[in-house]
């Protein structure tokens, strides 16, 4: 139950509880309580636009929360009470360093506790990545949290995962913080554009416009993050360049941020060739999903042989992202976890149509 006070809910409450003979104000009635200052400042970010908030957290949590005034009053079971408390207070400490709270992120700070890790949801969303146009961005999962811790700690960095964990759009802010701090001197993008492969030849356009629909999602993160009239200039410049993978070859590329896109559409031919163009002050991030490979032929995918062969070698990183790093809609998730169970039933040689004709059979 959530319980906004006004002295006229208040006095509407009492008067209900003294018709149902349940007065929710006497102590023998829950097991715990516990009280939360909400600082004056920080109240409305934390309880949400129309209590959108407070509302998340009463369907997330088995506490009762009651607010009044500045206070907040939990009740229930003493570790429903404690949890909620710890939720609460954290949440505060987020609002205290500018990050916007809402039911999605209410909803990721009870789950980031609930699995008693080493990182607190302030930790974990409070972490500033880039700061852009319209916000600053952060990750919003435990394993995107170690994901960007990884890419500042390692030379080379493989993030490995379905789609809508933020690999590749966390890179691209990791990126472009770098260049703005001058760590860096340039941005490199690059993707293999396997899905032209010998058709490239076919289609309308010059080179680069045939090329061009390959590229466009690193060009739309770049959009993104930064101004929009400044890229064709830090392109023009040098300073930011996008190219297919095979304009790599024979470069070796000196204080750079690298971006390999899309890598499990790579050979492991290539994946070798594109790893051997580090140079001094670089930095490599390699991001792709083993479960979407789109090589002609049955090739292998240089993604899923390169861990084994890099395995054990100091300064390189491999970060697993997983659904439960998906951050678009949450429908997503459910997609990739149905289809890993799909492709578990087909390794064991299982008909996975079997289950679903024997349900129509028995409602037959």
């Amino acid at each position: 139950m959530i319980h906004v006070g006004t002295p006229e809910n208040d006095a509407v409450s009492d008067t209900v509880a003294r018709t149902r003979g349940d007065d929710r104000r006497d102590p023998g009635g829950p097991n715990s309580r516990t009280a939360v200052q909400l600082d004056p400042d920080l109240a409305m970010a934390v309880l949400g636009a129309a209590d959108a908030n407070l509302r998340a957290l009463e369907e997330l949590l088995d506490a009762d929360l009651h607010v009044r005034g500045g206070t907040m009053t939990i009740s229930g079971d003493p570790g429903a009470v404690d949890q909620a408390s710890r939720v609460v207070s954290d949440l505060l400490r987020q609002a205290g360093r500018g990050v916007e709270i809402t039911p999605a992120s209410v909803r990721r700070s009870v789950e980031i506790l609930a699995d008693s890790g080493p990182l607190t949801p302030e930790e974990v969303l409070g972490t500033d990545v880039l700061s852009r146009r319209g916000g600053m961005i952060r990750p919003k999962t435990v394993g995107q949290k170690r994901y960007v811790d990884a890419i500042d700690d390692h030379t080379v960095v493989f993030g490995l995962g379905p789609a809508g964990t933020g690999k590749t759009y966390l890179a691209m802010a990791k990126a472009v913080a770098a260049l703005r701090a001058k760590d860096v001197s340039r941005i490199i993008l690059t993707r293999p554009a396997v899905e032209a492969g010998e058709r490239l030849g076919y289609l309308p356009g010059t080179l680069h416009e045939k090329i061009d629909p390959y590229l466009r999602p690193l060009y739309d993160s770049l959009h993104d993050m930064m101004d929009p009239e400044a890229i064709p200039k830090l392109m023009a410049a040098g300073v930011i360049e996008v190219a297919p993978l095979a304009y790599m070859r024979g470069r070796t590329l000196n204080d750079a941020f690298i971006i390999l896109d899309e890598a499990q559409n790579t050979t492991p031919e290539q994946m070798k060739m594109f790893l051997t163009r580090l140079g001094f002050g670089s930095k490599i991030v390699v991001t792709g999903d083993i479960t979407q490979i789109d090589l002609p032929g049955g090739q292998r995918s240089g993604l899923k042989v390169v861990r084994d062969i890099l395995k054990g070698v100091p300064d390189i990183h491999f970060s697993e992202l997983t659904s439960a790093d998906v951050v678009r809609h949450a429908l997503v998730a459910r997609i990739v976890d149905a289809y890993a169970k799909h492709e578990e039933r087909l390794e064991r040689g299982e008909d996975p149509t079997t289950g679903h004709r024997n349900r129509e059979h028995h409602r037959r």
